[in-house]
């Protein structure tokens, strides 16, 4: 049975899909841009913006009694291959031990012109 979630903790979606579905003990959570849920703009910078993307899946986590620990795999779209490694020194503070399987993939472009994008799915 699939469950839709939403939560006020994360931004609001910014077109036709759900911030995430559960489904099978798994969590489906769509790709998080860097924007603030209280004002709705985006961070400024690759290192904040990367942290608000994790903060906002950690939010819908929380909403579904999960933590950044279930994640099994997470995708990252960034704008500039070159923002690697300040992405990646974000990224290993949300996850301690026993990192999720990840992709990380340049685009050309993001919605609101972001620096990055990250998605997730987990499992509990």
């Amino acid at each position: 049975m699939k469950q839709i979630v939403l939560t006020d903790k994360a931004p609001k979606v910014i077109g036709p899909y759900s911030q995430a579905v559960g489904a099978g003990g798994f969590l489906f959570i769509s790709g998080q841009l860097p924007i603030d849920p209280g004002s709705g703009k985006l961070q400024a910078g690759i290192s904040e913006q990367t942290r608000q993307s994790l903060d906002n899946i950690q939010s819908i986590l929380q909403e579904n009694n999960m933590q950044m620990s279930d994640i099994v795999k997470t995708v990252i779209y960034i704008k500039d291959m070159n923002d690697f490694q300040a992405v990646n020194a974000v990224y290993e503070q949300y996850f301690i031990n026993n990192y999720p399987a990840r992709a990380c993939v340049e685009v050309a472009r993001l919605p609101m012109d972001a620096l990055v994008e990250i998605e997730a799915i987990a499992h509990k």
